[in-house]
């Protein structure tokens, strides 16, 4: 997995001082936008979720397309992995427009348990920052042609090293307790180069209009296009007898994190969500004035957003959505959110305050927050917790590495801007409570 150096995209007036974080207030996922309270269930579901969805498809990460067209290519037909532990299949799925005559490729390696074939296993899938060989040191692992983005070309690899970022997918663990695991390199589906060329070459140049390289103002972003290409994953783990497509669970990291939200509020299959270190325009809240900022993001990450997301850049209090929305899209599913305690970038404390403002739309299907003890709904509806920053003060996260295991579920490890072997352990155990319905 790829960590770059953050502190390289950082701007002089970023804030690490809570006392300046200043005072703000949310938008409320309870009331609609006609100023009228969501006081059931089929109400968020039928009118004020397709609401902030299109807020975030106009204004944040653009319209993705409702069409395309997949075919499946099994290049592994499941020999056996690690001494018998594990199926191994090697899929490449091949995207593409009856308009365009180039197509793109996403190589997706899964394992399973080897119960699997007699009861398919709920798959973790995972949006990767490198090639599957890196992933696993497993010597049948293909290798193919990846992006060099000196060449704007994909090109076959050299010296390669299997397992080189083993450590941070422990596989073998995740088969031991149960669950597959797939994983698709987030620059197969589109490459993601700091000058936005990439989408010349990903999934979204299968939806250029001729003799253009730009998509329209509202059109999808990269973060958009990664989180397509997790649901056309999805299309195909739900065909695989190995899987269990009903419980498939995404996971992504730091900008992969905020794609993995952004797929789970998009599609409903996912049946959980856990987003490591997603940061600004992800997890954490924008109208916290605390680390990363959209003006940052605007400057260093244009590319992710669609174009009308710019309009913001020093607007931040106009943006129509905010964490806590984005959050509750995934409402009623479990969504687990991991953070780092000297990631002071992507803000834990902001995490924690969007997971509590997102807790009245769970509570509203009759899930579980980070706590039990929020304010009631008040007598005219709406959320019935004051979306504003001094409530959410009152409310602390809990002390690092432990975790809180609800429907919302929240830890800060002790370090960085990672994923760490025991925030592995943390994600099998909110799997086992939701998934299998056990705790450890």
């Amino acid at each position: 997995m790829l960590f770059l150096c953050l502190t390289a995209f950082q701007v002089a007036a970023v804030n690490y001082d809570e006392s300046k974080v200043g005072t703000f207030t949310l938008p409320d996922p309870l009331r609609l936008s006609n100023g009228a309270p969501v006081t059931n269930t089929n109400e968020w579901l039928k009118v004020r979720r397709p609401e902030i969805l299109r807020l975030y498809e106009d204004d944040i990460y653009g319209r993705s397309p409702k069409r395309w067209h997949l075919t499946a290519k099994v290049t592994d037909t499941g020999g056996r992995a690690f001494g018998g532990l594990a199926w191994r299949r090697q899929v490449n799925l091949i995207l593409q427009n009856n308009e365009r005559s180039h197509q793109v490729v996403l190589h997706v390696l899964l394992y399973a348990p080897a119960t699997a074939t007699n009861q398919p296993a709920p798959t973790f899938l995972c949006l990767s920052f490198t090639p599957n060989w890196l992933a696993s040191d497993d010597p049948r692992v293909e290798v193919y042609p990846v992006w060099n983005p000196k060449t704007d070309s994909a090109a076959m690899p050299t010296n390669v090293v299997r397992g080189s970022d083993a450590r941070h997918w422990p596989i073998t663990r995740i088969l031991q307790r149960g669950y597959g695991i797939a994983l698709v390199n987030y620059n197969d589906i589109e490459p993601d180069l700091p000058d936005g060329s990439g989408v010349r070459y990903g999934v979204r140049s299968l939806y250029l209009k001729p003799g253009t390289t730009e998509v329209a103002a509202d059109e999808w972003g990269a973060i958009a296009a990664w989180a397509w290409g997790a649901s056309r994953v999805m299309d195909y783990l739900q065909t695989d007898p190995l899987v269990n497509g009903r419980q498939v669970i995404l996971f992504g990291h730091s900008r992969l994190g905020k794609t993995a939200l952004w797929a789970g509020a998009e599609d409903p299959r996912f049946a959980m969500v856990i987003a490591s270190c997603s940061g600004e325009m992800g997890a954490a809240l924008s109208r916290r004035d605390y680390g990363e900022t959209v003006t940052s993001m605007c400057r260093h990450f244009p590319q992710w957003f669609c174009r009308n997301f710019l309009q913001y850049s020093n607007r931040i209090p106009e943006m129509p959505v905010d964490a806590n929305l984005l959050l509750s899209l995934l409402a009623p599913r479990p969504v687990f959110l991991s953070t780092g305690s000297e990631d002071r970038w992507g803000d834990p404390r902001g995490e924690f305050e969007a997971a509590l403002a997102a807790q009245p739309v769970y509570a509203l299907f009759g899930k579980q927050g980070l706590t039990s003890h929020l304010p009631p709904a008040g007598p005219d509806g709406g959320s019935g917790l004051i979306l504003q920053s001094a409530v959410l003060e009152s409310f602390p996260p809990p002390p690092n590495d432990t975790p809180i295991l609800r429907d919302i579920g929240y830890q800060t490890h002790t370090g960085k801007h990672d994923v760490l072997p025991a925030d592995w352990e943390r994600f099998l155990d909110f799997a086992d409570l939701y998934i299998r319905g056990r705790s450890r």
